[in-house]
């Protein structure tokens, strides 16, 4: 990066300063001024150095794929009338406190040889959606570039795809190597839609990258798209020539990237809160797991009673995670029913874990250790046991055959 730092060019339309000379940066000496005014672009100054900040504005009714973006104040207002707990509710929250949050990189490993060249974030507001983008047009003008980033969006309320594990990092390694120059970078807590994307889909989809959930899930269809990997390469050639026909490409990709951004929160929303938008039996399976990684027993359980019955791959491993919600719930009946059942399964570990609750059962609600001891002496004399599932099970004979008095 190191001959892109400083643009020692004689053409003076492209603003060279002479050496020795005292950079001071002006609307003269900022190269192809107009044509970024033609693509909504306006320059940012700060100190010596500047960035540009575009803007695009789209009606609030616009489509994108399967959505308009009037529902996403819809959804809102539903997460803030919901007691759902889950890490993509937005109670508390408006409409347009929610940053719809994208970058674009010269490379896709971490670390300070990696540089951030575009920040893009999308808000909604009662009227319209407001997409601005933050452009590095010189290595050297980073501070300007973060400033104008940061007075600009609010961290905590960021929406990203992978955010948490990619964009996000290189914006606090961006952010220590010039920490002396801009505000203090907030503490960040955010909604990375990545996560949610692979809870409900990777049964579905070989690969989770946003460009394979828009076109699956979200019906968006891109012509003539920049690729994503091809932004680095686009992007030092930029540097060179600073003429924005070559960087409009990126600049359309990455403002797609932010509205698809929008619409897959709506469909996720939809997917957690609207009663019937869950129709496939593993993807409700796999809503359901994710209600149990937050710990909402009372959408877990409603969600696999309505898989009872169900034929599908898991619908062994569903009906025994219903029967622990049982459990928790003290429904002891229907959590032992559903233990007969699956002691007869032919999946070896469900047949044992069901095996162990129903012993379990036996012996501590029903009071009748005999019952519990049969059960036991049935997992032992079956076949394909580890070795700690034996030592587990024979401690559980002795003490229950000193129980049952034999």
């Amino acid at each position: 990066m190191k001959k892109h730092l400083s643009h020692n060019q004689s053409d003076e339309k492209r603003g060279a300063v002479k050496e020795g000379q005292t950079p001071t940066v002006t609307a003269e000496t900022i190269p192809f001024l107009k044509e970024w005014g033609e693509l909504g672009a306006a320059p940012y100054y700060f100190e010596d150095s500047f960035c540009l900040i575009r803007e695009v504005t789209y009606p609030l009714d616009h489509q994108h794929g399967r959505y308009s973006f009037a529902e996403l104040p819809e959804m809102v207002s539903a997460w803030n009338k919901s007691e759902i707990q889950h890490s993509l509710s937005a109670k508390g929250y408006k409409p347009h406190e929610l940053f719809f949050f994208d970058t674009e990189t010269t490379g896709l490993s971490g670390g300070t040889g990696n540089m951030i060249f575009l920040l893009g974030h999308a808000r909604v507001y009662s009227d319209k959606v407001v997409v601005k983008q933050h452009l590095l047009t010189n290595p050297g003008n980073e501070a300007a570039l973060y400033k104008s980033f940061l007075g600009e969006v609010d961290v905590e309320s960021l929406v990203t795809y992978n955010g948490k594990s990619f964009d996000w990092p290189q914006v606090k390694t961006r952010h220590t190597l010039l920490r002396d120059q801009i505000p203090a970078l907030p503490e960040f807590g955010h909604f990375d839609l990545l996560h949610g994307s692979r809870r409900l889909w990777k049964h579905k989809y070989e690969r989770m990258a946003l460009s394979v959930v828009e076109k699956e899930e979200l019906h968006v269809n891109r012509e003539g798209d920049t690729p994503g990997f091809l932004a680095p390469m686009i992007y030092f050639h930029f540097l060179k020539e600073q003429n924005p026909k070559l960087i409009e490409g990126i600049l359309t990709h990455n403002e797609l990237d932010v509205l698809s951004l929008i619409s897959l929160y709506i469909h996720l929303s939809k997917k957690i809160l609207s009663k019937d938008a869950v129709k496939e039996d593993d993807e409700k399976y796999a809503l359901a797991k994710w209600h149990l990684a937050h710990r909402d027993v009372q959408e877990a359980t409603k969600h696999l009673q309505e898989l009872t019955g169900a034929a599908f791959e898991h619908a062994d491993q569903a009906a025994y995670d219903l029967s622990l919600q049982y459990k928790r719930l003290k429904q002891w009946d229907e959590a032992a029913c559903i233990w007969r059942r699956l002691f007869e399964s032919s999946d070896v570990h469900l047949r044992l874990k069901a095996g162990v609750e129903l012993a379990k059962y036996e012996e501590h609600r029903q009071k009748d250790p005999k019952a519990a001891l049969s059960i036991t002496q049935t997992l032992l004399s079956r076949s394909s046991l580890s070795e700690r599932d034996i030592v587990e099970l024979d401690k559980r004979e002795k003490r229950l055959l000193r129980k049952a008095g034999q």
